[in-house]
């Protein structure tokens, strides 16, 4: 039987906000409507939100057309420095990955936040054709990149 492939997919950035303003914006689901780089994929994407509004436990479900597919989120462990998310896919393929965003402050004297956006897991069926296809570092992480410009902006505006 084939061995599947782990991987890690992680990009980082600075952003200019204290690390409260950041973890707030990550740490509640309906906060992601500012940031997400998937949530204007599709105009008519059909969101549920249940369990707490905020931190572990915290649940957000999507329904959207073929470029957001389908999914779901929870938080499963938040603190001042770390939120750890369990994410499901279901279409267009079914895989489960570990997604994880550090915030540390940057130490510059001021308010600044360093933010790591990490997802993890193994690419087994379609994914794994898909992953050996093309090249899924690049291309995810230039949403990572989207997503982290945005909350960038959303956090220091």
């Amino acid at each position: 039987m084939p061995r599947m492939a782990e991987f890690t997919y992680v990009r980082e950035m600075d952003i200019d906000a204290d690390p409260a303003r950041v973890h707030a914006l990550i740490n509640d689901f309906r906060n992601w409507q500012q940031w997400s780089p998937w949530e204007d994929l599709d105009p008519d994407l059909q969101r549920e939100y249940s369990g707490p509004a905020q931190g572990v436990g915290s649940h957000y479900a999507w329904r959207g057309n073929k470029k957001a597919g389908e999914g779901a989120m929870e938080i499963t462990e938040s603190n001042p420095a770390r939120i750890d998310i369990k994410l499901s896919f279901l279409k267009p393929w079914k895989a489960r990955n570990d997604v994880s965003f550090a915030i540390e402050p940057t130490g510059n004297g001021g308010a600044g936040s360093h933010v790591a956006w990490r997802m993890t897991g193994e690419n087994k069926g379609m994914a794994a054709v898909f992953a050996r296809m093309f090249n899924m570092d690049k291309m995810l992480g230039k949403d990572f990149e989207k997503g982290l410009a945005r909350l960038k902006s959303a956090a220091e505006s």
